[in-house]
């Protein structure tokens, strides 16, 4: 199996796809501006504590507060609090991560206002992003990640992934990196540690522990609450962090400031793969290039088909996901009704287990397979599912069938739920049912174009236009793109886009931002 990583980088968001064997299995798409994401530390204040739900909520300067619950401060939080007070009342000196002498474990069956306060300082770390009416969610175990290893202050544990199977292996890893971290650290080490060497695990190590010490700093240096101590990697980077893998046949990106940050940090976790990092620059969007938005529109959306006529159903509510799995109109099979049900199920397993993941969809899943008799069948479909999502990085529980055909699914939920709508609102009517004469539409068009040029002074842009309108307008043994060009600007293009509706349009300047025409009134 191969993989490539397609980004698209805009003024106001990056999107990025990862396609295994040109099949689109992840989608992430990220605004310029995101400040909350999972992995980021701050340093903050109790806002409330709640003695009833045994938790408080916390002031990390979201328009809702964050949820901490006492199960989420960790075993190791009274050791980071009396640090955190340390730092805070010091500003000239730190304190020494080595010489600080740990605080007992927190018991498991304590009370929220035994250990916090109103108005307290605490370090806290974000495990789930807000969703819906919630805020963000907190832990109180602070962790580093990096590719081979992920750090944990205070914990002083060396902990092996049970991912790697090999007992001389992990006694090996586990006894390198005892040799090697500082005193009052933990590591837990990552799969991807396997066979690595100890220069590439000690540099690491290093790189993460100079992570917090720059927190560390940050805290102490802060004037008012709460602040951003540690900003987890952009959503690129930690994606590369997490799935690089050798069979990655080419990470294609097309803007130069993020192929530069990919390039920087493929050299540095694989020097001998950092060719692998291409700069597109077809004039295509590179969406389309490399059959992504075909893939966007036909995989979201309520109703998502697969083989043979098959298809989903696919249901969003506040408690839970569900899934109806339908046959449609496919023709019954000539060993009947078990065998065609058999045979719709098994493909359908195969559609869920990679919608979950490119929709990202977590909490509990319940799927409505095609009722079989066979209990043969049951198992196999079980074991299929099972094997299906082993490839899912996210935490996952399946149960068997139950007798009413019904499979349920719970996964890890950190973020929302990725949902696109591919639905499109005719961009001419904006919905009333009454459009202007489409004939016109190539006028219009050049008004827009005289206006830029004419009005706003812009010589250098690009006019997006669905693939269909695109072909119309380089018609002819002169099309009227050249008439345009020879009578407006040359510094003009034109660039299909498939992610347009058959009459809508864009124009963009030379530095890929739109040009709002909304002012400009259409007279045709």
């Amino acid at each position: 199996m191969t993989s490539e990583l397609i980004i698209d980088s805009q003024p106001n968001e990056v999107t990025i796809a990862l396609l295994e064997d040109k099949k689109l299995v992840e989608f992430q798409k990220e605004a310029s501006d995101t400040k909350y994401s999972v992995g980021n530390i701050y340093a903050a204040r109790v806002k409330k504590i709640m003695p009833a739900l045994n938790a408080c909520f916390v002031d990390v300067g979201h328009e809702r507060e964050a949820f901490l619950h006492y199960q989420d401060l960790g075993v190791q939080f009274l050791s980071l609090e009396k640090f955190v007070k340390q730092v805070a009342s010091d500003r000239k000196r730190l304190p020494q991560m080595e010489k600080f002498g740990r605080q007992p474990d927190l018991q498991k069956d304590g009370s929220i206002n035994k250990v916090l306060e109103q108005g307290q300082e605490v370090l806290v770390q974000i495990t789930k992003e807000p969703i819906n009416t919630k805020g963000p969610r907190l832990t109180g175990e602070i962790s580093i990640a990096g590719r081979y290893l992920v750090l944990i202050p205070f914990a002083d544990k060396v902990n092996v992934s049970s991912k790697i199977k090999s007992a001389e292996e992990r006694a090996r890893l586990k006894q390198l990196i005892q040799s090697i971290k500082p005193k009052n650290f933990g590591v837990i080490v990552r799969t991807v540690a396997e066979g690595k060497r100890v220069a590439e695990l000690d540099n690491e190590l290093s790189i993460l522990v100079d992570s917090w010490n720059d927190c560390i700093q940050k805290v102490q240096q802060a004037d008012e609450l709460p602040i951003l101590a540690h900003e987890e990697t952009g959503r690129t980077v930690a994606i590369l962090r997490d799935l690089f893998n050798p069979s990655y046949e080419a990470i294609h990106v097309n803007e130069v400031s993020v192929y530069k940050e990919v390039k920087k940090y493929v050299s540095l976790i694989a020097p001998e793969r950092e060719n692998i990092v291409k700069l597109y620059k077809g004039q295509l969007p590179i969406f389309d290039n490399f059959d992504v938005t075909r893939q966007i529109k036909s995989g979201f959306g309520r109703t998502v088909s697969y083989k043979k006529g098959a298809y989903l159903i696919i249901e969003h509510t506040e408690a839970l996901h569900v899934i109806d799995v339908n046959s449609g109109n496919r023709n019954r099979g000539v060993e009947g009704q078990e065998a065609n049900a058999f045979e719709v199920n098994m493909g359908a397993a195969e559609e869920i287990a990679r919608q979950l993941r490119l929709r990202d969809i977590g909490g509990i899943i319940v799927i409505d397979f095609i009722d079989m008799d066979t209990a043969e069948h049951r198992q196999k479909l079980y074991e299929r599912m099972n094997e299906l999502m082993r490839s899912d990085r996210a935490k996952h529980n399946i149960l068997p069938l139950s007798k009413f055909g019904l499979m349920q699914i719970t996964r890890q939920r950190v973020r929302p739920a990725m949902d696109v709508n591919v639905e499109e609102t005719c961009p001419t009517c904006m919905g009333n049912g009454t459009i202007k004469s489409s004939y016109l539409f190539a006028d219009m068009l050049e008004n827009k174009i005289d206006y830029i040029v004419n009005n706003l002074g812009v010589k250098n842009f690009r006019l997006l236009v669905h693939p269909y309108v695109y072909a119309y307008l380089n018609s002819g043994l002169i099309p009227l793109s050249f008439k345009w060009k020879f009578k407006y600007s040359f510094g003009m293009k034109m660039i299909p886009s498939q992610a347009l509706a058959f009459l809508q349009y864009e124009f963009h300047d030379k530095d890929g931002r739109i040009i709002d025409m909304k002012e400009n009134v259409e007279t045709i």
